[in-house]
């Protein structure tokens, strides 16, 4: 079908449907709404729609399988390869479906499709409920959650797919379904491969303040029994004098550390960016433990293992969180993200790092994380097609630039730290990969790959799943790309 009849089409659908906000390519809200996380996605969408309802977003994939229209689908727009948008697919924005609604018994809460983290946490917060949620505000919840959910309190609640209890789904046909178990289990992992992700329904954790002056969680439905968790959190900032050095001497000392069997309690990610005076290397302490003075204990036993700059370790609150990590965040950047997941940061993988961020470009916009898989995550509360529950860290190599003009340097930088690690200690290297981070296009030679990189065993399980949910593949652009499951 031509474009201009596709547009026609298109503005007689929405004439019939006045409560679906239309933009289309001559609209002067064209650009600005069809820019997503990742600037170097220039791809230019068929149109833009933005569903006010859930009944809207039942017509619009009605249309989509009559008129066999691409499609794709947009809710925070964080995804890092920027596939939220795809030229010539009409874009289906679900960012004006957003809440937050607790269940009367406070031990789960429903959160619609375009929610973003940073209104999940405080929206709980305020109610004095919290779930696992991921640290960058303007992420997408449900995106975030169903692909995995890595964050400072997966130890010991598991990770954001493992809070999934219920979802509500748009079909292929264009009908609102509530998930059985099947199709519970593809959602957590492969989130909205088989149809439109309207709402889910998460596990939520009492909150209380019953210290003077510290925001104290009590979780009464994370163990049998009530336990009050006091919240540190803050940056451990180290002297970048001999970066290198110190990334490599600090992981060495972590090793040992781990024989004294941290608590779950404890969440530390390793973060390289640039700061005001260039290369930093940082800690992210975040602690819910009942005993504020053994999460005291662990900051100075963290902060040791290293030549320390800054401790800004303190009692606070979720949404404070949020805000500080949300301000460090750029609002949009150019280039493409790298993963690998390794079994520890052994000598020759630290090496390997270390290497790479002694080199790290001078940019805000590229820097690498390291998230730590263990405790709780490790072992799959539900039925998930979540593959990666080896104990893990999942290294984040963002080879990003607020500069258009940087962003070649960038993903040399990127790339180059991927094969550095992968050639230091190659069987170090875990057979899977976060998908959320794992990119397709460099990392995967073909769409088989990409499915072994990230799925693994689990394959069989989304083949069967697509065949019964979407065995036209009218799902097929959504994030993963899976055609190869049709």
């Amino acid at each position: 079908m031509a474009r201009a009849t596709q547009l026609t089409d298109l503005e007689s659908l929405i004439q019939e449907n006045p409560t679906i906000n239309y933009i289309p390519p001559s609209s002067p809200d064209y650009t600005n709404a069809r820019m997503v996380y990742n600037a170097s996605r220039t791809d230019n969408p068929l149109a833009i729609v933005q569903p006010q309802s859930h009944s809207d977003v039942c017509v619009l994939i009605k249309y989509a399988k009559r008129k066999s229209l691409p499609f794709t689908l947009r809710s925070g727009g964080h995804n890092l390869e920027g596939r939220a948008v795809v030229e010539n697919a009409l874009l289906i924005d679900l960012r004006a479906l957003t809440g937050v609604t607790i269940a009367s018994d406070r031990k789960s809460a429903t959160i619609q499709g375009g929610t973003l983290q940073g209104e999940v946490g405080n929206t709980l917060w305020n109610a004095g409920l919290g779930t696992p949620i991921g640290l960058i505000p303007s992420v997408g919840y449900v995106g975030w959650a169903v692909y995995g959910g890595y964050g400072p309190f997966s130890a010991h609640w598991g990770l954001g797919a493992d809070q999934i209890i219920g979802a509500t789904v748009v079909n292929p046909d264009g009908e609102v379904i509530h998930a059985d178990d099947a199709l519970l289990e593809g959602i957590r992992g492969a989130g909205g491969l088989y149809g439109v992700i309207l709402e889910l329904v998460v596990k939520v954790y009492s909150i209380s303040k019953v210290g003077p002056g510290y925001p104290d969680l009590i979780l009464s439905n994370w163990e049998p029994n009530t336990k009050v968790l006091k919240l540190l959190a803050g940056p451990i900032i180290f002297d970048p004098t001999d970066i290198h050095k110190t990334f490599v001497q600090y992981n060495a000392e972590y090793r040992k550390l781990e024989a004294e069997d941290i608590p779950a309690e404890l969440t530390l990610q390793q973060t390289i960016f640039n700061g005001p005076r260039g290369r930093a290397f940082a800690i992210r302490f975040v602690w819910g433990g009942d005993d504020l003075e053994e999460g005291q204990y662990w900051s100075r036993k963290i902060a040791a293992l290293g030549p320390v700059m800054v401790n800004a370790i303190v009692p606070t609150t979720i949404p404070e969180i949020l805000a500080n990590t949300g301000a460090h965040v750029p609002p949009r950047v150019y280039g493409s993200a790298l993963t690998h997941n390794v079994r520890l940061i052994s000598s020759e993988t630290a090496e390997a790092i270390g290497r790479g961020i002694a080199k790290l470009p001078n940019n805000p916009g590229t820097m690498m994380s390291i998230h730590q898989l263990r405790g709780k995550s490790t072992k799959s509360q539900v039925a998930s097609v979540f593959e990666a529950r080896d104990p893990h860290f999942m290294l984040e190599i963002l080879g990003f630039s607020n500069e258009a003009s940087m962003q070649s340097e960038a993903e040399a930088w990127a790339a180059g730290v991927a094969e550095d690690v992968l050639r230091a200690s190659p069987g170090n290297v875990l057979p899977t990969g976060y998908i959320s981070l794992y990119n397709s296009h460099f990392q995967a030679n073909s769409s088989e790959e990409y499915l072994e990189k990230t799925y693994g065993s689990r394959i069989e399980v989304l083949k069967i799943l697509k065949s019964r949910f979407d065995p036209e593949n009218v799902f097929g652009l959504t994030v993963p790309t899976l055609n190869t499951l049709k």
